[in-house]
This record gives structure tokens, sequence and C-alpha cells, in this order.
């Protein structure tokens, strides 16, 4: 995660990476790699019959029907965004904040990048009447908006959209002629299922989105890239997936063979997987959720984390704390809380919010240990705040927080 300008912080470009588990791999999944190890080729551009089967039967299983003719595979999600960039054209919209790779993506291919702000019970999807408000001044001013991107379960926010919200979003974009790219990651790590309801912008327009899966996000480990990509049935979804090999073949952005075995074996979901992924989402959902009491209790802002392995927090009301120690805006928010917390806290400006808005994404994979044995043993802890480096961290956070807080307490003298 570089670093921008010291002076001006510039343009940041490059943003961190997803937040990962932090947990050692799966030893079943290694031991599917480990079998495969003697494929020392590449699966065929777009994937081969048994990963692409693999993950029609992974998207069946979420009301997601398809075919293989349909699926495209790469080796992850930032290829196949590029691709699909590239074959749709136009100008591309985005929620803000987003993901953090999604705008230099675009930005390489050199199509203008609009952001549009989120509802304030969520992220990942813009909110309506700002969308349309966004795509009206954007063809007023000469552009040519065609892409909108978006997450159900989102990162950087860790929120999952309302269906409500997600419908009215949907139309506007529909209404607006709009080609959707759904970046569903996240959807497997919902941190109470039976209380959140997901649903993809696929169920509700199925001929003008694109869904997205990074398998990084619940099902492998993210040094093994691989993702699938669901295009809409029929003439316009068949172009648009035979443009995107195009791309990926221009690329060679081809799954490894040994990586494939593992990404199929993993979206069959047998039962060392499931167990695997409920026993993590379990572990960082109470550790978000006690990273979100120590935010609040400090006084600053963040919605509740439903997903993933992070919370964003809005420290703006502790700004006077802040100022303090010489932090008035994210990137040297960034600076000041990952030296504090000892782990990367990547400010809001690399998720596309404004520089000046002190925000910041903390990631729970950092608070399990540094070792392997320790992430072990949170992960099967039915008590993971109380082991040692879990509260280490969650102490530390608490104890940042807490002094910011009694920084930007106004000073009385005693009487």
């Amino acid at each position: 995660m570089p670093r921008t300008h010291p002076e001006d912080h510039g343009p940041v470009r490059y943003g961190p990476p997803p937040p990962e588990d932090g947990l050692p791999v799966l030893p079943e999944l290694a031991a599917v790699l480990a079998a495969a190890a003697h494929r020392g080729g590449a699966e065929p551009a777009g994937g081969g019959p048994a990963l692409l089967e693999a993950g029609c039967g992974y998207w069946a299983r979420r009301g997601l029907t398809t075919t293989p003719e349909h699926a495209v595979a790469a080796p992850g999600a930032p290829a196949l965004l590029l691709a699909l960039t590239a074959a749709l054209g136009g100008d591309v919209l985005v929620p803000r904040p987003c993901v953090a790779w999604w705008a230099p993506y675009a930005r390489l291919l050199g199509r203008p990048v609009f952001h549009v702000p989120t509802p304030a019970e969520c992220g990942g999807v813009p909110d309506p009447y700002a969308l349309l408000e966004t795509v009206r001044r954007v063809r007023a001013e000469g552009g040519d908006p065609r892409l909108l991107v978006l997450s159900v379960a989102d990162d950087p926010t860790a929120t999952v959209a309302p269906p409500e919200v997600l419908h009215e979003t949907v139309e506007a974009a529909e209404r607006e002629g709009l080609h959707l790219v759904s970046d569903e990651t996240w959807r497997d790590t919902l941190h109470d299922p039976h209380d959140t309801v997901l649903l993809s912008p696929a169920e509700m327009l199925p001929g003008r989105v694109t869904v997205v899966t990074d398998l990084a996000g619940a099902l492998l480990p993210p040094g093994w890239p691989a993702a699938l990509a669901r295009f809409p049935a029929g003439p316009a979804g068949d172009g648009l997936r035979a443009r995107v090999l195009d791309v990926l073949t221009a690329l060679g952005a081809r799954i490894a063979g040994p990586v494939a075995a593992a990404a199929a074996y993993a979206l069959a979901e047998p039962e060392p997987v499931t167990a695997r992924i409920t026993a993590s989402v379990r572990l960082h959902a109470r550790v978000a959720a006690a990273a979100h009491r120590a935010v609040v209790t400090a006084g600053a802002l963040a919605l509740p984390p439903r997903a993933g392995r992070h919370l964003y927090a809005d420290l703006g009301p502790l700004k006077a704390g802040l100022a303090a120690h010489g932090v008035t805006d994210a990137q040297e928010l960034e600076d000041f809380l990952s030296a504090r917390l000892g782990m990367p806290a990547p400010g809001g400006h690399r998720f596309g919010d404004d520089l000046g808005a002190l925000r910041v994404r903390l990631a729970t994979g950092a608070m399990l240990g540094g070792s392997d044995a320790e992430r072990e043993e949170c992960l099967r802890s039915p008590a993971p705040l109380r082991l040692p480096p879990v509260n280490r961290s969650l102490t530390t956070l608490r104890s940042v927080l807490d002094g910011l807080r009694d920084d930007a307490q106004p000073w009385e003298s005693p009487r």
C-alpha cells in the first residue's frame, strides 16, 4: 500500500488489498492443491469445464441458475473487472466509498470514474436519487455513463444493502440503461444470515447484471487467485462474455491448474469447507462487533458490521483529539492509527472518500495474532475475545480511541 506524496498527499492511485481472514489454510484444501501440483499448465482462458461447472453449482444453490456457457473464470476479480470495463466501454459509476481497486482499474483504461453517494443506512450501493442526478450531470457534460459497479455485501463499510434500497437503485440504473456489475465477493460472510436478507441485483434485473465473485472472500486463501463472473443469458450477455474472453486471452489471465483444482473443490462446498466458513465468519463477527463497540463508545461513528472481516469508522467526532496529534486528514489518520495499533488502517481516501474526512477501515484479521497457532486457537475457541492476541488488539484499540476522546474534551481547571 504505497503512501501518497508526503506534502500534498497527491492522488491515491492504488488501494490496500481486501481484508484477509488471517487464518491458516484449510488442510483439506491444501491437500487438493498438493494433489494437483503435477499440473504444470494453466486453465484455458475463461476457465476449464470442471471449474465452470462447479461455479454454476455454487450459484444455483444461491438462486442464480446458470450454465457454463454464461460463466467465465479468471485469476482474481480485478482481472474480471478490468476485462468487463474494457468490453463495455463508456464511463464508470461507483459508490462512495467503494472497493479500493475498482477506480484504479477503470483509470488504467483511461475511463472516467464518477463516485456516487450512498444512502445513510448502508454502503456498497449508490443512493438512487444521487445516481439519477449523477447520470444526468455526466451526460449534460458530454460523458457516456454505461457501467455501474456495486456490492450488496460491502467492502469497506461491512454493511448489507436492504432489499428495498437495492431495488430502488436497480430501478434507477435500468431507467438510465446502465449495465450493472455486482461484486458478490462477501455474500458468504454474513454475520447473521438468519437476520440479514441479501438479494443479488441479478435476481431483480437478470438481463443487465453481471455477477462477479472473488473466491478470496470466503472460499480460498488470497494468495490463490481465482474468481468467477456470471453473465446474463441472451444475445447481449453472450456478446459481452465473448468480448471479456478476448480481453482475458490478450492479458494471458489464466488460473493455474492446481489453484483451479482447489477452487472447484471449494465451490462444491464439501463439509470441511462449509465448516471452516461458518467458524471463520463467527470469529470475525465477534471481533468486529467488539471493535465496533470500542469505536462508538469512544464517541466515533460506524455502521454495525454485517458482513466481512472489517468495519468502517468515522472519527470525525474525535477531530479535536486527532488535531492535537497533528492529524487533520485521512492520510494522516492512516499513518497515525497504523503506527498506534500496529496494523494497517487504510484511510477512507483509499476507498474514494474525501481526503478531509477522518474515516478508516479496520480489519479484524490483523487482530488474531501473529502465528498460525494463535490464529488456529482463535478459530477453535468458544471465547476468542479473551485470548491474548485478540484481547491485546482490542485493548489497544480502546486505549487509542479513548485517548483521542479525552484529548477532544475541553479542558477545565480544577475548582
